[in-house]
């Protein structure tokens, strides 16, 4: 099939904001949370999302692929940080190593913070988040989500919202453990290839792609400029900043009006599972 543009959803969500950054724009009155791209059927397997705080997200875990129950997918995930306010932090694995038992005794009375290690976010910096990981986004900051097309989320911790907790299920699938370093980074020290992972690649370019990259990329893929914008190459179609386009190969794009590029793929050609979304 050839490139297209990619439907786009807003989110409202309690932690979300009123006042986006351009090119974004909220409905009056709404606090939006998340923009995400409805995956395109030739690419099932990823999601990408935009996701603006300015309030704390709930502390949260997701499972594997071989953790989830029939009727779930797992869901492994990283963070592009665009922007962050002075104090932003990510809360990303424990600042020691803790027991079941402990973590769901820090839930129930919302100590849970204090065991998270907080990590300072800046613009540039990448987090990748193998599935069992314990997190919460901090406020002030606007990320790139790139994820296993799944909503399957287990919360711990919810700072008293009335939304339902899954403690039982998380637990089972928490790593008590801290964030291992490996999967921290910046753009500056990783350079194009910003993910490669198990499930997903996730890649920057500036400008147009050399002849490697294009050769690299020949399969199915999904572009989202930064900055810029990048098109079909038989002109069908486009995306500009805020927008995300499918395309079938790299060679099926024109990058002659591009700026900053986000490049997303999956890492495999199974099937994806059933999707069982947490309300």
């Amino acid at each position: 099939m050839t490139a297209h543009q990619l439907p786009t959803r807003m989110v409202a969500k309690p932690w979300g904001c009123e006042r986006l950054p351009a090119p974004f724009a909220a409905p009056h009155g709404e606090r939006i949370g998340e923009i995400w791209f409805e995956p395109p059927p030739e690419l099932p397997q990823v999601l990408v999302k935009y996701l603006f705080t300015s309030e704390k997200l709930s502390v949260q875990v997701h499972p594997s692929d071989a953790q989830a129950l029939a009727g779930e997918a797992g869901k492994e995930e990283c963070w592009l940080v665009l922007d962050a306010e002075a104090d932003a932090r990510l809360a990303i694995g424990f600042t020691r190593a803790v027991a079941p038992e402990e973590i769901a005794a820090a839930a129930r009375d919302g100590t849970i913070e204090d065991l998270l290690a907080w990590h300072p976010a800046r613009a540039g910096d990448i987090f990748y988040l193998p599935a069992g990981t314990v997190h919460a986004i901090g406020a002030g900051l606007s990320l790139v989500e790139v994820q296993q097309n799944s909503d399957t989320t287990f919360r711990l911790y919810d700072y008293g919202r009335p939304r339902e907790l899954h403690l039982d299920r998380a637990l089972a699938v928490a790593e008590g453990a801290p964030y291992a370093a490996e999967h921290r980074g910046s753009v500056a020290a990783r350079g194009q290839v910003l993910v490669e992972g198990p499930h997903f690649r996730l890649e920057r370019i500036a400008g147009a792609p050399d002849a490697a990259t294009r050769e690299a990329w020949a399969d199915a893929l999904l572009a989202l400029p930064l900055e810029g914008e990048v098109a079909a190459l038989d002109g069908t179609a486009r995306a500009a900043a805020g927008e995300c386009l499918y395309a079938p190969a790299l060679s099926a794009c024109d990058f002659s009006g591009a700026g900053v590029t986000l490049l997303v793929r999956a890492a495999y050609t199974a099937s994806a599972r059933a999707i069982s979304p947490v309300p």
